[in-house]
Formats: C-alpha cells, sequence, structure tokens
C-alpha cells in the first residue's frame, strides 16, 4: 500500500508480489481464494504488474508463481467455483504429490529434517525404532504438517533424549 492509502497507511509497504520480483511466489490453498480475489489475480499473472493500494501508478513483476490446494481444482472449475481463466495459466506443469498415508516410505526420511527445525537447543532427540513403526502406521489425515505437529507433541513429552511410542 501507499503512504496515506488509509489510517494507520504512515509509510509505504511493498506487498508479496512485489516483494517476490524476480523469484518464486507460492500460492498456498489457491482453492480457497474467493471468486472476487481470483478476478484480481488474474489480472496481476496477465498483466504482470501490480497497483499499491492508495495509487495510480502500475509497477512491473516478474515472479513465478506456484499454486498448491488439495482441493480439486477442474471440478471447482464446472461448478463455477473457480474461474477457469485462472486455473489454466497456473496449470502449466502440475505435480500431483499424494497423501502421506499413500507414502508412508516417506515418513522416516521426514522425521529428522522436522525434529532439527524444532529442537533447538535439545539436538540430541531420537525417535526410537518403535515410536517410528507408530509413525509409520498412523493415516496422517493432516498429512506432514500433522506429523511435524506429532513431533513436537512428543518432545514436549518426551522427558530424556529418544521419542517413545507413549510420547506420541
Amino acid at each position: 500500500h501507499a503512504r496515506g492509502a488509509f489510517t494507520g497507511a504512515t509509510a509505504a509497504r511493498e506487498g508479496r508480489f512485489e516483494a517476490a520480483h524476480g523469484g518464486t511466489l507460492l500460492l498456498d490453498e489457491i482453492g480457497e481464494v474467493p471468486l472476487s480475489i481470483q478476478v484480481k489475480l488474474l489480472r496481476v499473472l496477465q498483466e504482470r504488474e501490480i497497483e499499491r493500494l492508495g495509487e495510480n501508478q502500475t509497477r512491473k513483476i516478474d515472479v513465478r508463481i506456484i499454486a498448491a490446494t488439495h482441493r480439486d481444482l477442474p471440478a471447482m472449475v464446472r461448478i463455477g467455483e473457480f474461474r477457469a481463466d485462472l486455473y489454466y495459466p497456473l496449470r502449466v506443469l502440475p505435480i500431483h504429490v499424494p497423501a502421506l498415508r499413500d507414502r508412508r516410505e516417506d515418513i522416516p526420511l521426514l522425521v529428522q529434517p522436522l525434529l532439527a527445525n524444532m529442537r533447538g537447543p535439545r539436538r540430541d532427540v531420537q525417535v526410537s525404532a518403535e515410536a517410528l513403526d507408530a509413525l509409520c502406521a498412523h493415516d496422517w489425515p493432516g498429512n506432514v504438517r500433522e506429523l511435524a505437529n506429532a513431533l513436537e507433541y512428543a518432545l514436549v513429552h518426551a522427558d530424556g533424549t529418544t521419542v517413545l511410542p507413549h510420547h506420541l
């Protein structure tokens, strides 16, 4: 927004597209974006320019877009909940990532990096083989986010340097 665009706008502030200029912007949960915003997003993608709130000046942007969703966008397009003219530019290179329950072999590969991101000073915490088996047996309806939360919960409840099944 521009300085003075609204009460409290004491300084200009760049938005996400402007900040990502020359790089990549992740639009997470694109299927949740209301139709009223989809039309504005489409304009940004087509024109490759933005306009700050409170300004009449357009600014060119060069941004690579990655859009992610758990929704069925083609079905949403068919029933009018997602704009077809926005869907097609976003699906240039579709990548389907299966649910974690369908790729349980990835769980052991994810556990240590997830723990490393949340451990802080407790770098010596490990996951026992039994706890890892329990993690691999779970269906993970919340996917990797749920796995990360389960590991954080286990770290809080682990009384030593090893996460055991009952800590989960």
